[in-house]
This record gives structure tokens, sequence and C-alpha cells, in this order.
């Protein structure tokens, strides 16, 4: 009797970790581009958008990447006349229904001592470590220069 309350626990728990593992992930990532480096150069930024339609905040904790030593999570900020970039050593908090953008002059991922120069048109995989959606892996386009949004008209000229 024991042994068939223990297998219908074992089977209950298992299915239970598979409902779990294969829910779907509410975060979207996209607009992913690392700028591109000249030759030796000691850093690479990244950007991206993290967009959380689930109910709870989820919080990206690091990432990781062939393309460099390491990976960090910065933040710019202007104070008074002098920009600051700090690293966010507690992660980025991603908020319930919101959506964070990194970009150039804000928040970022630094990519430290590049493998490699990183040219225009290459791709960079680099897998992001979030607290509650775990490990995403998301391909960086190379880019020289911010690629322009798909719906951003500001650039438009009739």
């Amino acid at each position: 009797m024991k042994i068939q309350s223990l297998s219908a626990a074992a089977l209950a728990l298992g299915l239970a970790f598979s409902a779990l593992a294969a829910a779907p992930s509410t975060l979207t990532i996209d607009q992913a581009w690392v700028r591109a480096t000249p030759p030796n150069a000691a850093v690479a930024g990244g950007f991206l958008r993290i967009a959380n339609a689930g109910k709870a905040d989820d919080t990206l904790l690091g990432a990781e990447t062939d393309a460099a030593q390491r990976v960090e999570i910065h933040e710019m900020s202007m104070r008074g006349e002098v920009m600051e970039m700090r690293r966010l050593t507690a992660g980025l908090n991603v908020p319930a229904g919101k959506t964070v953008e990194l970009k150039p002059g804000g928040l970022h991922l630094m990519l430290i001592k590049p493998a490699r120069p990183l040219a225009e048109g290459q791709q960079v995989t680099l897998t992001l470590r979030f607290l509650r959606a775990g490990e995403r892996k998301v391909s960086f386009m190379v880019h020289k220069q911010p690629p322009m949004a798909e719906h951003d008209m500001s650039q438009h000229k009739h």
C-alpha cells in the first residue's frame, strides 16, 4: 500500500514539474543587437528589449557568451554634467506587464574583452539568465549604428 502511494506521489510530482517546464515564458525578447567593434576593443555594448507579459516581475540576473570573456549588466546615467556608468550586480528588474529597453546611453549589456572583433552583419549568441524564466539563448545582430526600429517613423521624410 505504501509503495502505491509513493508511486502515485512521484508520478504527480513528475507531472507537475513537466507542466511547469512546458509552461510558455511570459518574456518576449527582441531588437537584440551588439555594436560592431574595432580590432583590440576592450568592450562591446549589447542592446535589446524585454517585454514581460506575465503577472509577476522577473529579473535578468546575468548573461554569458563565447564571444567575450564575460558579460555584465550596466546602467548609464547623468550625475550633474557627468555621465556615469555602473554595474548592476543585483540584476535588472523586468516588471510584470512592462517592457524594459536596453539601449545606447542607458541600460545595456557590456561584453568585456571580446574574443574577436565584432563585424557588421555577424551574429553573436548570448545566454540570458532570468530568475523566473530561466535561461534564454538570444541571437544578437552586429551593427555599427543602432538599427532603425521597424515602426520608427522619426527619420521618415516626405
